[in-house]
């Protein structure tokens, strides 16, 4: 699976795309009613992301915009985003009531996930000291140095594979306001490599007194994540838990039942999975039962890709749901 769709919302604001070059810029919504979108055509570049944010600025009162989506721009699936990086981080002066920021809302037609180019994301959150939500989508080439803001409350990484030295710094970061981590890990194929012990500052939720909905997802290493989840001492102040679109199987969901008890969640997600009915029947009549809202749906992952993948002599390639 790939990413088909675009952003329709940040920061509780419906997403909004800035006319291009030609388009009427007249009419436009209140500054800070909408999440504005700034993207170029990858295809028909007829005006590079820069000068889209040039005119953006020019025809909106940027002091009142509070949330702000990056969308396609020049390159991004063959070139540094430092360029644009730069671009975001010298306008921080202009943008005093920017509250979220999201960084790479490409889909599939613009560049596959793991195409996508990244680099250090963190001197955005230095610059925008007033952000509550920050995320990044694209794994190659991201770099997230362990580091220090005080008001984020909500931070995602979309990948299809996210590299172990960005799940370390992260995990070194002080992030004491953060409520909401949401991390797409991926696969090794495409630059996944982290293990379980990589999780412990998430799990332990020591650095993170705040933290109450935590993802850790897209993973082919799902069933070691739930074993760790088992036990974490995070989980008993969690209100949502997600561990969905990865390869969880029975092991896992064997693990989360004999662990702790999670029926004082709000929300487990484990959509996307490759439990059999036996398992899924169990995780209602435990869990679900106790009023928690449960989310199973693409049981056995569309029944194995529709049993596209399976191997002549019976073996079943299990997939994470966004990869490529």
């Amino acid at each position: 699976m790939t990413i088909h769709s675009h952003l329709d919302a940040l920061y509780g604001l419906p997403a909004h795309v800035f006319p291009g070059p030609g388009e009427r810029t007249d009419g436009l919504p209140d500054p800070e009613s909408v999440a504005w979108r700034i993207t170029n055509d990858p295809y028909h570049r007829d005006e590079s992301w820069r000068a889209a944010f040039d005119r953006f600025r020019a025809a909106v009162d940027t002091t009142r915009v509070r949330a702000l989506i990056v969308g396609a721009w020049e390159g991004a699936s063959d070139g540094s985003p430092s360029e644009i990086l730069k671009e975001l981080i010298e306008a921080h002066d202009r943008f005093p009531a920017l509250r979220a920021l999201f960084f790479g809302d490409l889909v599939m037609e613009e560049s596959e996930i793991s195409w996508i180019r990244q680099g250090d994301v963190t001197p955005l959150l230095t610059a925008y000291p007033g952000l509550e939500e920050f995320g990044v989508r694209g794994g190659s080439g991201l770099e997230f140095p362990a580091v220090s803001h005080g008001s984020l409350r909500k931070l995602v990484v979309q990948t299809g594979g996210l590299p172990a030295a960005v799940v370390r710094g992260i995990g070194g970061s002080d992030l004491p306001a953060l409520e909401h981590l949401d991390l797409w890990l991926g696969t090794p194929e495409y630059g996944g490599d982290s293990e379980v012990t990589d999780l412990e500052p998430f799990l332990t939720g020591a650095r993170l007194p705040r933290l109450r909905h935590l993802a850790l997802r897209n993973s082919e290493i799902q069933d070691d994540i739930a074993v760790a989840v088992a036990s974490a001492p995070v989980v008993a102040r969690l209100e949502v838990l997600d561990l969905s679109m990865g390869i969880l199987t029975d092991e896992g969901a064997v693990a989360l039942l004999g662990g702790q008890p999670l029926t004082h969640l709000k929300k487990l997600d484990l959509h996307y999975h490759y439990m059999t009915d036996e398992l899924v029947e169990r995780i209602r009549q435990t869990v679900e039962a106790a009023g928690v809202e449960v989310d199973l749906h693409d049981g056995g992952a569309e029944e194995e890709e529709d049993e596209d993948d399976d191997d002549e002599d019976g073996t079943v390639w299990r997939y994470v749901a966004v990869s490529e």
